[in-house]
């Protein structure tokens, strides 16, 4: 008992080494047959793997947002498009200690509004120009730091200071000097005093990101004075205490927002809240859609391997029929014949999906070399790596077991006088 049992890591190197011999014997026939499993393989490896890199990278765009940013503005409900007008659908000043109030999630927020008018330094004048009026609280929400002079405070904002910042692509536009504070420009032609230049940052680039652009930043008390219309409407924007938050301040904020615009149990709403987590989360999706697709595309393809793996062990067991029959007769019990025509199989099998995987791998090679490649973080995960292989080996398991079982059963007698 204990030499069978030592013997039988000897017996399944001896089968392995055989179906190995008898694929170099017949490798064009056997490349052929599991060119299903080759493209199967490398398809989900490329696809898995762009995935991952895409997600990288779309991830590594929204840290310039930050996780936990969200914004609430102003909708005209689709719905009802003519149901309610601009003044009805525009947030209010008084709107926002109500959100502040109402949600806890909220660990920082401020009033933005946004707009463009002419600026004016010296000479030099630029049209339209972004105008953000804010508070003190949008320097912490943005994540924009301060590279010149000092950020707005509280106050510039309470006494309506005509106080200003620039970017420094304003600074470069606007011939101002290197570090401009003390220096007046006109908004509007309504006269600024710059206190500090704010770094510029632009929208990531699947959000249209390209050229930065001048920006000026002014008390958010003073932009409404300047745009009270409507139409100029301010927006909201803030941090969640947490990423996970977005469900509970999606809800707090919408029933106080729903309150404060005597908005019926029916009535749709007249806002909007997003958040950075929600487009993760879709990411997120994507990503989990797009692996599915990959295991259903290699699932096609070794069903179609498979069929060709069981025609040719079938070719195989009918040209080794006297070779069969030869080792019967010398003792050779069904269980060790079918073990070896189902090795056979499983081992062409992962010989195609080690090919796939390996062409599959030089595809994220090729795709990360491209420069200023969105896929430049493509990685290859070890589970695809491993479904790929195991699912293959069970290919030739299921496909491979009708021909082993035929091979066992075949008659000594008949097969030694098969011609």
């Amino acid at each position: 008992m204990i030499s069978l049992l030592l013997a039988i890591p000897r017996l399944g190197v001896q089968t392995v080494s055989t179906a190995l011999q008898q694929l170099w014997a017949n490798r064009v026939r056997a490349f052929l047959t599991t060119l299903g499993i080759i493209i199967g393989v490398a398809s989900t490896i490329a696809i898995v793997g762009g995935t991952q890199g895409l997600k990288a990278f779309v991830l590594k765009e929204f840290e310039s947002f930050g996780a936990t940013r969200f914004v609430i503005f102003p909708r005209n409900p689709r719905e009802t498009p003519n149901r309610f007008s601009p003044q009805q659908v525009q947030l209010k000043n008084r709107e926002l200690p109500i959100v502040e109030r109402a949600s806890p999630s909220i660990a920082r927020i401020t009033p933005v509004k946004v707009f463009t008018a002419s600026v004016q330094a010296g000479d030099r004048i630029e049209q339209n120009v972004r105008i953000t009026g804010m508070d003190e609280d949008w320097h912490l929400i943005e994540g924009r730091a301060i590279v010149q002079g000092r950020p707005f405070s509280r106050i510039d904002d309470e006494e309506k200071r005509a106080v200003c910042l620039v970017n420094d692509k304003a600074v470069e536009e606007l011939n101002l000097n290197k570090d401009p504070s003390g220096t007046s420009i006109l908004v509007g032609g309504r006269k600024f005093l710059i206190v500090g230049v704010v770094e510029t940052k632009t929208l990531p680039t699947i959000f249209g990101g390209g050229e930065p652009l001048s920006e000026v930043y002014i008390p958010f008390s003073v932009a409404n004075s300047i745009r009270p219309e409507p139409i100029f409407g301010m927006f909201i924007q803030g941090t969640m205490t947490s990423a996970e938050a977005f469900g509970d301040l999606f809800a707090e904020v919408s029933a106080a927002l729903r309150r404060s615009r005597n908005l019926k149990p029916g009535d749709p709403n007249t806002f909007d809240i997003r958040a950075t987590e929600q487009a993760i989360s879709t990411i997120n999706r994507v990503s989990i859609g797009l692996t599915i697709a990959a295991t259903c595309i290699v699932a096609i393809s070794l069903v179609v391997g498979g069929i060709g793996i069981m025609n040719i062990m079938l070719a195989s067991v009918s040209e080794r029929t006297r070779e069969i029959g030869l080792r019967k007769a010398v003792g050779a019990p069904p269980m060790v014949i079918l073990t070896q025509f189902l090795v056979e199989a499983v081992v062409l099998c992962l010989v195609g999906a080690a090919i796939g995987v390996a062409l599959g791998a030089t595809l994220i090679l090729g795709v990360r070399a491209i420069p200023d490649s969105p896929m430049a973080d493509a990685t290859i995960p070890a589970w695809a790596i491993i479904l790929a292989a195991g699912s293959s080996a069970l290919t030739g398991i299921v496909f491979g077991m009708f021909p082993a079982i035929k091979a066992a059963r075949l008659n000594p007698i008949d097969a030694l006088r098969h011609e």
